[in-house]
């Protein structure tokens, strides 16, 4: 009998747990096997959490993109806090290019969030690969009544740029994830929760216009920008369509609004017509 890995069944047992207790649940199951942790954090999408960047003043939001150890790094003052060793810091801390696009892209998702969703937190990372760059777009907006109902929509959009040698285009793959937590409680409908995640990729090629470098950073900016929008329109309505469709359809046919009796009535006078035009 064939031992299964740790990492597998770990992953196993928080997709058949509620996704509403995804970062609970990644927890405990961290406490029993720690070693498991950096796989777990890198492979598992929970719900974003905030920061306040002590120089700017600003709320970002922290995933795995720009955490090290248990410092995160400020898309908007590029430091980390808790603050890390100076050596650690210029490994990990974008300059150069790949800052100026990071600083560009925040400013452009950060008009973004407030034109779509009039509100939340928005991030953008970006970090040097050895052809190109990758990054991720960060989108958060929680609300709530104070009837009993709450709502949360978390987006991570991650990506991985890899531009021609002639710098006159690049590849663009895009992976998006959002997670989706919806609840009300009340005397009417007793306990209702609504959670889940959906995952969608795709991939592109763009041009780059212009020739000078600051005209080639701001065509990856526009680029991305355009993917990421295009996805998050996608994706929202996949989730009005599919998402809520089914679940009005399932509880529409568990639980009916009309009474019985009224049911039953129309069910009679539905009956009496098919039978007269019978005769």
């Amino acid at each position: 009998m064939t031992t299964a890995d740790p990492f597998d069944a770990a992953l196993d047992l928080l997709r058949r747990l509620p996704p509403s207790s995804t970062q609970k649940n990644l927890n405990g199951i961290i406490s029993l096997q720690p070693d498991l942790e950096e796989d777990l954090l890198s492979s598992v999408d929970v719900a974003l959490t905030s920061k306040r960047c002590v120089t700017s003043g600003r709320d970002y939001l922290c995933c795995d993109y720009n955490r090290d150890g248990n410092s995160y790094r400020s898309p908007w003052s590029n430091e980390f806090d808790p603050p890390i060793e100076p050596d650690d810091a210029a490994e990990v801390t974008p300059q150069g290019r790949v800052r100026r696009m990071e600083e560009a892209l925040n400013s452009a998702v950060d008009v973004y969030r407030e034109l779509y969703y009039e509100g939340g937190t928005s991030s953008a990372y970006l970090w040097a690969l050895d052809e190109g760059f990758a990054g991720c777009v960060l989108f958060k907006k929680s609300a709530s009544q104070g009837t009993g109902g709450k709502g949360g929509w978390d987006s991570i959009h991650v990506l991985e740029v890899n531009e021609a040698a002639t710098k006159r285009s690049a590849d663009y793959k895009l992976t998006s994830t959002v997670i989706l937590d919806l609840g009300l409680q009340s005397a009417a409908v007793d306990n209702l929760e609504l959670a889940g995640n959906l995952t969608r990729q795709t991939q592109q090629k763009c041009p780059l216009n212009g020739m000078r470098d600051n005209e080639i950073e701001q065509s990856h900016v526009v680029n991305i920008g355009r993917m990421v929008e295009d996805m998050e329109t996608r994706m929202r309505n996949l989730l009005q369509e599919v998402y809520f469709g089914k679940a009005k359809d399932v509880v529409g046919d568990l639980r009916s609004i009309q009474p019985l009796s009224e049911a039953e009535r129309d069910r009679a006078a539905h009956q009496e017509v098919i039978n007269k035009m019978g005769r």
